[in-house]
Parts: C-alpha cells; structure tokens; sequence
C-alpha cells in the first residue's frame, strides 16, 4: 500500500509536470514498471573495453516486458503487436520515451540492439526470475486457497521439429514427438493402459525437480486437444501449464511441447508452487484424473480436486461441497483467456501478447510468454489493491 500511495500520490504527479498529459495507458505502464522492478535484476555489463551498450534495464523497460516474452512491458500494456511498432511508439510519444528511460535527446537503439537484448534476458530468465521475486514477496506469506491448474495451447512460428528431421536428416534418431517403428496407433489395450499411461508420473515421483523439468519435452511439435465445445484442435507449438492461486494471480509457469500430455507437468509445478506459495486445495480437470497425483498432492498436504475421468466407465461426480469448491478452477480460464485471447475478440482483448509470439525457441518463447505472465500477475495484484 505504501508503494502504491508513492506511485499515485509522487512519482505520477511528477511526470504530469514534467510531461504533460499522461493516458491511462501510460499511467499503467508506470504503476506496472514500478511494481515489477525489473531493472533491479539486471547488472551492467560493460566493462569499458569496446563500445558501450545500451542500459538493458532500459531495454527489458520498453521493448518486451508487457508484450509477454522478454515482453516489455510498454509492448503489452498498449498492445502493440512487434517491436518496431515500439520503435515508432518512442520515437513519437515523448512521455512513453521518458517513463522507459531513454534520453529524449539521443538517437533510439536500432531494432537489431533490442532483440540482441531479449536474446541475453532469455538466457538468463530474466522475467522468471523477476516474477518468482514478485511471488514471494507479495503472496509468499499469505494462505492460498485454491491453485488451479491448466495447461493451454501456444502456437509458435516454426516447423515442427519432427516434420524438420523427416525432411532435412532421414537417418536422424527419432525424437519422443515421432512414432516408434513398431507402435500402433490409437490407445493400448484394456489393461496396458494404465501401465503405459502412468510410468512418467511414477517415475516423476522417485525424481528430484531438477531432473523432472531436464525429461521435459520442449521441442516445438505439433499438438492436440479437444476445446470447450468437445472438438478437436490442432496447432504447432508448445503449451504453456499454469498453476494459478484464486485471487488470479498466476504463480508459476512451465512451457513444454505442444504433444506431452497436462499431467506430466502436474508435479513438477506442484513442487515449484510450493517454494512459492501455501495453498489448500489442487484443483484439475479430467486431464490430470490419476492415482500418483491424488497422492501425491495429498503428501504435499493438499486436498486434490481432480474432476474424474472415466474412460468408457462409470463417471464419479463430487460430493456437493466439493463441487462448489471446483468452480473456483474457471479462474483458470479467465487467466488463459487475459493471457490468450480468443481471435474473435480482437486487439482489444489481446492484452499480454500470447498469440503474438514471433521468435523461435523454446527459451525465448518462454521468456516471451513469461513477460506477459509477470505483467498479469502485477495487473492483478494492482486489481486487488483497487
């Protein structure tokens, strides 16, 4: 709250005095800016050999931190869709140029100097690293109810990785995304279905988290799922898995390839939800309905609320208490849909670049998306201030 007063009551004023009008964009920019701190996370790295780079905690200020990826946050604030349209924005808004730190009287980094930027903030998990600080530091002494957890649909610009080794490398080995020579397609039979479907989650299990997140699969691929209508989509990309607390706040993020199922990712969010956070409940959809994670989110001290899944039996409903504490998981989806909007809605849903992603590479893709999680979780922190 003080922080908030300072930022309403000093810091805004100020920059009205010095600049003018400021739009409430603008004013968002600046309370999201000073909420995060991100320039407190990145260390100069000149050395004065050579020529001198530009402040990157300039950098990560402007291009990427809203636009979701090192995704500036004056990028995805006012929703503009590529760095050179950022690029345009500073160069003609006085004000936007002054609140990310650049000089109003020196020439702009070229668009080359930005993404050179984001490649080094990718490599560094920057935006995770800034969004696990925020966590703790805001949620990490407060009791959470409920963590709902989901995973989404990411679609990227690049081939496949199998379609890219099928064409260019015949003989090269096969990956987890292509079939085995010798596997049928479609479901096991009745008996080895189990078997074959639970072995990575009893396998996660006997792992330390370290070596659960080194298994996962993040290679771009393609995916399918069914929607909320009951048809099936197909997209090339990743998929981002959320664990996210009830206030809507998302507390941590794992990306992984497009094809892996949700429910390998459950435990090893669960475990990096909890050095964040302390929660109550695990609530999950049919997609996560297994033995391994009721225990295991019962050995965390959780209680599981994982809708059944029957798998051509008998479906097992919730007790009715359970059932109202299972609508709380919608916040799951309105997360993904801030996070990732419908087509339908336009720009003006498209608020932290999730279907604006244009670089390639998992780690940048995650930085990407990353930045526009970490300027969520501020947005709606400020929301609850309000």
């Amino acid at each position: 709250m003080q922080r908030w007063h300072v930022t309403q009551r000093e810091l805004i004023p100020d920059l009205k005095s010095e600049l003018g009008v400021l739009t409430p964009k603008l004013e968002r920019v600046i309370q999201i800016l000073e909420w995060v701190r991100v320039e407190e996370f990145i260390a100069a790295s000149w050395c004065g050999v050579g020529r001198p780079p530009h402040e990157r905690a300039w950098l990560a200020n402007a291009p990427r931190l809203p636009h979701a990826g090192a995704g500036f946050v004056a990028k995805a604030v006012l929703g503009l869709p590529s760095t050179a349209a950022l690029l345009e924005r500073l160069a003609i808004d006085r004000a936007l140029r002054r609140i990310c730190g650049f000089s109003l009287h020196r020439r702009l980094p070229s668009e080359a100097t930005f993404s050179r930027a984001f490649g080094e903030f990718a490599q560094a998990q920057l935006a995770e690293r800034v969004h696990e600080t925020l966590i703790k530091t805001h949620l990490g002494e407060q009791l959470i109810g409920h963590l709902s957890r989901d995973g989404t649909a990411i679609e990227a610009r690049e081939r496949p990785v199998w379609a890219t080794q099928q064409t260019t490398t015949p003989t090269a080995v096969a990956t987890p995304s292509q079939k085995g020579p010798g596997k049928k397609r479609g479901r096991p039979r009745r008996g080895k279905a189990d078997a074959c479907s639970g072995a990575p989650i009893q396998r996660q299990r006997q792992q330390s988290l370290a070596d659960m997140l080194a298994e996962i699969p993040t290679a771009c691929d393609r995916g399918t799922q069914c929607n909320a209508q009951g048809y099936k989509t197909s997209w090339n990309g990743y998929k981002l898995h959320l664990d996210t607390a009830d206030c809507g706040v998302p507390i941590t993020a794992l990306l992984s390839s497009a094809s892996m199922h949700d429910s390998r990712a459950a435990i090893p969010l669960s475990l990096k939800s909890r050095a964040r956070v302390t929660n109550l409940y695990d609530l999950m959809d049919a997609a996560y309905c297994s033995l391994d994670l009721h225990e295991h989110s019962r050995s965390l001290g959780h209680v599981p609320l994982i809708d059944h899944n029957p798998r051509g039996g008998e479906k097992i409903e919730f007790e009715p208490l359970d059932a109202l504490r299972y609508q709380e998981r919608t916040v799951a989806e309105r997360m993904n849909a801030r996070l990732k909007p419908a087509p339908a809605w336009g720009r003006r849903g498209d608020e932290f670049g999730g279907r604006q992603v244009r670089v390639r590479g998992a780690t940048k893709v995650m930085s990407h998306l990353m930045f526009g999680v970490l300027v969520l979780s501020a947005d709606q922190l400020l929301r609850l201030l309000q």
